[in-house]
């Protein structure tokens, strides 16, 4: 057996869970079933990933989990990204890079996931640069296993407003479950960027 090649095995298959959750949590409150989860999440295992660079967030997200409630995360969910006309936090990368939605960012987006061979669902309503939609590319990507696709891909469309965004989910004033999601999205998000850096 290979070690070091059964080691980065281990460390994609968890780059993947964590775009996939962060994915689920951005698009919607979790459910009762993920909150569970994430309270009774094992600390100690998830803090070997990526040389526990990541390990004051994992307790954060634990703690949250265990501290809220479903009804209080649904109407925390609501005010941080729907709002009344507006949530406090826009999750959409046109936004960040514009200052509008639906501007060329987007466009750029589309000419991609069609040349990766990614088509919005028909069920989906949200325009293809929701930082949902782009997490799951990447957990697409990494499971493909190209890193050239992952590395060119999280540059163009994510890389230069993902820490911003989750700065701006830390500090939401309504967010209290979602400052913890957003500290782990900071802290995983961060190391991908350096990640794709240094491969460069």
């Amino acid at each position: 057996m290979n070690y070091h090649a059964n080691l980065a095995d281990q460390d994609d298959l968890l780059r993947i869970e964590i775009y996939n959750m962060l994915a689920h949590l951005c698009r919607q409150a979790p459910e009762q079933s993920v909150l569970e989860f994430l309270a009774n999440l094992d600390v100690d295992t998830a803090q070997t990933f990526q040389r526990q660079t990541m390990a004051s967030a994992w307790p954060l997200l634990k703690l949250a989990a265990q501290k809220t409630t479903l009804l209080s995360v649904e109407e925390e969910y609501q005010d941080v990204f729907i709002g009344i006309g507006r949530g406090e936090v826009i999750p959409f990368g046109s936004w960040y890079l514009t200052g509008s939605l639906m501007e060329m960012p987007l466009a750029y987006l589309r000419q991609d996931l069609k040349q990766l061979g990614f088509e919005r669902a028909q069920s989906v309503i949200e325009p293809e640069d929701h930082i949902s939609a782009l997490l799951e590319v990447m957990a697409m990507l990494v499971e493909g296993g190209n890193e050239q696709l992952q590395q060119t891909f999280f540059n163009r469309h994510l890389a230069q407003w993902c820490e911003k965004f989750c700065t701006d989910l830390k500090a939401a004033k309504s967010a209290v479950f979602y400052t913890a999601v957003g500290e782990l999205a900071w802290q995983f998000l961060t190391i991908e960027k350096t990640r794709f850096l240094e491969s460069q």
